[in-house]
C-alpha cells in the first residue's frame, strides 16, 4: 500500500529550523531530512501530524476532526494504544478514509470492523513497512510499581520509524525511561513523553534523552494530574545537554 507522494515538504506551511538561540525553541518543530524537512503539527497532548518526504503520518489522532482542516489528510496513521487521549474510533472513522492504520492489538480490539479490515497490528519487537517507510514498535509501559497498572509491559507500543535517507524518528508512546529507549542510538527526532503519575517527570525523561542522544527532542504529553503532575517542558529543556535540540511546540 504505498504512500502517497503528493504533499511534499516543499510545500509544507509549518515553521522552519533556523539556528538555535534558545536552549528550547517553541516554534512549530521542523527538521531537515534527506529529500525535504520533516515538518511537525502538534493536535493536542499526544496527537500530531507530521509531514515527511514519504508522505503524511498522524499519531494518536483523538478529539474534533476539524482540528485536523488546516494539514494534509493522512497516508498513515499511527495508534500507540487504546487510551482516550491516545485513541477515538468516531475521530479515526472521520480521519482516516483509505489511509492505512497500524495500532497495538489493544485498540485494534475497540475498532469497528470498517477500521481492523484496514488496521496492522503490530506487537512489541515486530515491523511493517507501508510505502518507503519502515516502522518497527517499541516497547512502552511503566516501571515504577504502583504506575504498572496504567502500562503494563507488553501491551502499548512506542514505534521507531525509518524514512528514506535514513531518517529515524522515534515516539515514545506513554512509558517510563525504560531500557529499550535508553538504549536507542543514531536517532534524529524523538517525540519523547512525561506526566504523572501515567508517564515520567522531567528529570527521568531528560536523563533518557542524555543517554540515547537525539539530534532533537520534542516533549510531548506533559499535562497530568494537577500541578505535581504537570511537567514543564522549559524546565525539561534545561536538563538536556547540548548534544540535543529541545523544540516544544504549542500542544495545549
Amino acid at each position: 500500500m504505498p504512500l502517497s507522494r503528493r504533499r511534499l515538504l516543499a510545500t509544507a506551511a509549518a515553521a522552519t529550523l533556523v539556528p538555535a538561540i534558545a536552549k528550547a525553541q517553541e516554534s512549530a518543530p521542523s527538521m531537515r531530512a534527506p529529500g525535504g524537512r520533516l515538518n511537525v503539527h502538534p493536535k493536542g497532548h499526544a496527537s500530531f501530524v507530521m509531514e515527511t518526504q514519504a508522505g503524511v503520518l498522524y499519531v494518536d489522532p483523538v478529539g474534533d476532526p476539524t482540528k485536523y482542516e488546516d494539514v494534509p489528510k493522512p497516508d498513515l496513521i499511527l495508534i500507540t494504544h487504546e487510551h482516550g487521549d491516545h485513541f477515538n474510533a468516531e475521530t479515526l472513522s472521520v480521519l482516516s478514509e483509505s489511509a492505512g492504520i497500524i495500532s497495538n492489538l489493544g485498540a485494534f480490539g475497540k475498532m469497528p470492523g470498517s477500521l481492523q479490515d484496514r488496521t496492522e497490528t503490530l506487537r512489541n519487537g515486530r515491523g511493517h513497512s507501508f510505502g518507503g517507510v519502515t516502522i518497527e514498535a517499541l516497547p512502552a509501559y511503566n516501571l515504577t510499581p504502583d504506575r504498572r497498572k496504567y502500562h503494563p509491559r507488553g501491551r502499548d507500543n512506542g514505534y521507531l520509524l525509518t524514512l528514506p535517507g535514513p531518517f529515524r524518528v522515534y515516539i515514545s508512546g506513554d512509558t517510563e525511561d525504560i531500557r529499550e529507549m535508553r538504549g536507542l542510538r543514531a536517532i534524529d527526532m524523538a517525540f519523547v513523553c512525561m506526566n504523572l503519575p501515567f508517564t515520567m517527570d522531567i528529570f527521568s525523561a531528560a536523563s533518557a534523552v542524555n543517554q540515547f542522544k537525539p539530534r532533537m527532542a520534542i516533549p510531548y504529553h506533559f499535562r497530568g494530574q494537577g500541578e505535581e503532575g504537570t511537567q514543564d517542558p522549559a524546565e525539561f529543556a534545561k536538563l538536556v545537554g547540548d548534544h540535543t535540540e529541545v523544540r516544544i511546540g504549542t500542544w495545549y
